[in-house]
């Protein structure tokens, strides 16, 4: 399936369709989903946030359905940090002041191939602030209206490289939208969205035991998770499995009160995990020519 196939519409967009399903994806748009929906018996079902056309027209990924996460997940404090003897200073600015989430979901992603139910996109990185350079690839794939996404980050320098990666998905919200995931402890975080204690999840919005997404108010990473959670949406009768494999060993959840949507993100570390190095934070150290991946399953059903 490798090769590059100029098969984007007029719009931008490539898609990819197993019959059921359909995806779209904006490789301008930091290789983000515009779209992952179902088409059954006359109803369209979106299993995720679809883009709104302003959210096209500016390539905006932070306003798409899910983008990629690369070569970390989350804030990194300041935008700075240390590593074998050197200081990191990344690009910051005062609306983003930790240089959240990397490079990924800012810049374009190249189509590597495409066919009818498969695409993969790739992004080439050479070192700049970070100081390495690096090739992050998605490949996408709709089996029986399942959709499959998997990531991996490859270190093209010649000296070991921290890294993350991970998948930032958004999901619909309804008043009666409910998730449940096993976890056994969580982050708590500063007014900045920092991570201060390793601490026990509330019993009133445990994810284990499941809650409404309408009654948290979470910007939390999650530890301990089994790499499965479920989503329902009783009031509409459909529910939605994630499946991911290690090393996406966190669970972050995004709850904002009184939005139409949340976030259920699988990702490889805790927030600012490499100024946290001597902790169980999940950064990894990729040797020259390394490579890291690991695939999330989104498997929908409707329960009627």
């Amino acid at each position: 399936m490798d090769g590059n196939f100029e098969t984007r519409g007029a719009d931008g967009l490539v898609r990819i369709t197993d019959g059921l399903a359909t995806v779209e994806i904006a490789p301008a748009a930091g290789g983000a989903l515009a779209s992952y929906r179902w088409r059954k018996n006359g109803h369209v079902v979106d299993w995720l946030r679809p883009a709104l056309p302003a959210a096209l027209d500016s390539n905006d990924a932070g306003a798409m359905a899910c983008f990629p996460l690369v070569p970390y997940s989350n804030r990194v404090r300041g935008g700075r940090f240390s590593f074998a003897g050197r200081t990191m200073e990344l690009p910051t600015r005062p609306d983003d002041p930790h240089y959240e989430h990397g490079h990924g979901w800012r810049r374009s992603w190249t189509l590597a191939g495409h066919q009818q139910a498969r695409a993969i996109l790739r992004y080439r990185h050479d070192a700049d602030s970070w100081p390495w350079s690096y090739e992050a690839e998605q490949r996408m794939g709709l089996v029986r209206g399942c959709l499959s996404i998997r990531i991996s980050l490859h270190n093209l320098s010649d000296t070991p490289m921290p890294a993350g990666f991970g998948l930032h998905p958004y999901f619909p919200a309804t008043p009666w939208t409910h998730i449940q995931a096993d976890v056994t402890g969580m982050w708590e975080t500063d007014a900045e969205v920092l991570p201060t204690r390793h601490v026990s999840p509330p019993a009133g919005a445990n994810p284990t035991t499941g809650f409404d997404v309408a009654e948290a108010a979470f910007d939390t990473v999650f530890t301990g998770w089994t790499r499965r959670a479920r989503i329902t949406w009783p009031d509409e009768e459909r529910l939605l499995d994630i499946e991911a494999e290690a090393p996406l060993d966190f669970l972050v959840l995004y709850t904002p009160p009184g939005e139409p949507f949340f976030c259920a993100e699988p990702v490889s570390n805790i927030t600012d995990a490499f100024n946290r190095l001597d902790e169980d934070t999940g950064c990894m150290v990729l040797a020259p020519g390394e490579s890291r991946s690991a695939s999330v399953r989104f498997v929908p059903s409707q329960t009627v």
